[in-house]
């Protein structure tokens, strides 16, 4: 679990330096900042996709990209003077490079299987 968190928080810090519209600044705010996405992601997150269900329906899943956003927006607003996102296209652009971080760091990770 541990080191699950810090690979997440190395891939927050990435994401956040490739991205010019998003800061994090000290760098060792990233783990606050992966517990905080997590928590959201876990609790809130799946009660706005159902909320969102029918307009999720109409656009064939692409609002998912949107309430990513969104819920990197939350995410900001909590930690605010540490974690700033300019506006929602960067906070869609951070969901989207974040994931495919996290992804491409959790493949060196190994499994508890």
């Amino acid at each position: 679990m541990i080191t699950r968190l810090i690979v997440s928080a190395i891939a927050v810090l990435i994401t956040a330096y490739t991205l010019d519209g998003v800061t994090v600044e000290p760098w060792w705010w990233a783990v606050i900042i992966a517990i905080v996405l997590g928590l959201i992601n876990a609790f809130i997150r799946p009660l706005v996709k159902l909320l969102a269900l029918p307009i999720n329906f109409l656009t064939l899943g692409l609002f998912t990209f949107v309430i990513n956003g969104l819920m990197v927006m939350l995410c900001s607003w909590i930690v605010r003077p540490h974690f700033e996102v300019e506006n929602l296209l960067w906070a869609m652009g951070f969901s989207l490079v974040l994931t495919l971080v996290n992804w491409g760091l959790h493949l060196f990770v190994p499994s508890k299987k």
